[in-house]
């Protein structure tokens, strides 16, 4: 099961050696179909702990990820984003301090974002369990799709108490902004905002682990 946190979580190593963590995962989307795409990981929740850690070599028979093989990690995937078609002004940040990585871009269209996670997937950037066919937009039919993406329940079911733990406080957040009005929503776990020109869905990692909630949501526009 160590084996299954690593393919999950790649991208953050340091995530390994934290239960508390959010996250953010953000994308406005303009009329014309082209927008703006953030991710942002912040352990800084457990910044205490994690700060002694990383003065450690090995925790729990695992290796302490060092300051250096983070940074490699994340300028490899902005370089990776950068060079995936119709994406573009890529920057990234990353606060030691307190534990928080961002990486935002801008896209033509919202497919070229799961371009660009699909080459981080193929260079070993992101753990092989991470979706990446994510997002689908038909600016005719005037939708938006955030796809259905596998569950883990059952690897999750045959891990360790230990390793269950990584997920106990874990949260995430998805954030869809349109220029748009919208019309209508297939996942009312997503809240609609007054302007109605934007959703978001607000969980626990393991609510959507086991299947208490659900990712999916298709969005019709005025």
């Amino acid at each position: 099961m160590k084996n299954f946190l690593k393919q999950l979580f790649l991208f953050i190593p340091l995530l390994l050696l934290s239960s508390c963590f959010d996250i953010l995962d953000k994308v406005n989307v303009k009329a014309d179909g082209s927008g703006e795409y953030t991710i942002i990981l912040n352990a800084s929740k457990s910044k205490t702990r994690l700060a002694s850690i990383s003065k450690m070599e090995t925790i729990n028979g695992k290796k302490v990820p060092k300051r250096p093989e983070i940074e490699s990690k994340i300028n490899e995937a902005s370089r990776i984003f950068k060079a995936t078609p119709g994406i573009s002004n890529v920057k990234t940040s990353m606060d030691f301090d307190n534990y928080i990585i961002k990486l935002s871009c801008n896209f033509k269209k919202i497919e070229n974002i799961n371009a660009g996670l699909e080459q981080l997937k193929a260079k070993n950037i992101l753990g092989k369990m991470i979706p990446t066919q994510i997002y689908s937009q038909n600016i005719a039919g005037k939708s938006f799709t955030r796809n259905k993406v596998n569950t883990f329940k059952s690897d999750y079911d045959k891990m360790s108490k230990a390793d269950k733990e990584i997920f106990n406080d874990a949260k995430y957040t998805s954030v869809l902004q349109f220029e748009n009005t919208i019309k209508s929503q297939t996942n009312n776990s997503y809240l609609l905002s007054p302007n109605k020109k934007a959703v978001k869905l607000e969980a626990n990692v393991l609510d959507f682990i086991l299947q208490k909630k659900q990712i999916q949501n298709n969005i019709l526009f005025q």
